[in-house]
């Protein structure tokens, strides 16, 4: 659903009212750097889980160096006498 162009004028009239004009340049700095602050964490974000995924593509699994060695244990039947 597209936004009418008579919405955002409504939005920026009601917002005019309600700050005043003297204090929307400090809100749209305030804005500003918000973003800013928003994209610099995602793309920190990012950067650190590609780098993770990398490293842990680059480095293969380690093997088991030892042998495992399965080990049958033959116990004696119980007997039971009545």
């Amino acid at each position: 659903m597209p936004i009418h162009p008579l919405w955002i004028a409504a939005i920026l009239v009601i917002v005019l009212i309600i700050f005043g004009p003297g204090r929307l340049p400090e809100l749209g700095s305030a804005a500003g750097k918000a973003m800013r602050e928003f994209r610099k964490a995602t793309s920190e974000l990012s950067n650190e889980v590609s780098s993770s995924v990398n490293a842990a593509t680059s480095t293969p699994a380690q093997k088991d160096t030892e042998p495992k060695t399965t080990e049958k244990t033959t116990e004696p039947a119980s007997s039971t006498k009545n």
